[in-house]
């Protein structure tokens, strides 16, 4: 368990994560953390929930049409149906 303290940064407040924490997170100065309340209290994770619900609805639908999926594909590897596209 790792304790974090309120500071002053500039004309804010915030926290100072220590380099452990910003290892196990994988993420640096720049990048974005996302703050999920959940019942146990607050998550601080850089995993966009919002973005993985997206790639699971679009892994489902992958799964489900895989054929129709496989069909466009076919179709548009065909040079004339590739200029209509664009």
């Amino acid at each position: 368990m790792s304790v974090l303290k309120v500071t002053t940064v500039g004309n804010s407040v915030g926290v100072i994560l220590p380099k452990e924490i910003l290892e196990r997170l994988r993420v640096g100065k720049g990048d974005s953390l996302y703050v999920i309340e959940t019942k146990n209290g607050i998550q601080l994770t850089a995993y966009d929930p919002a973005f993985a619900q997206q790639v699971e609805i679009a892994e489902r639908v992958m799964r489900e049409d895989r054929d129709a999926l496989k069909k466009l594909a076919v179709w548009l590897r065909e040079p004339m149906n590739s200029m209509l596209v664009l």
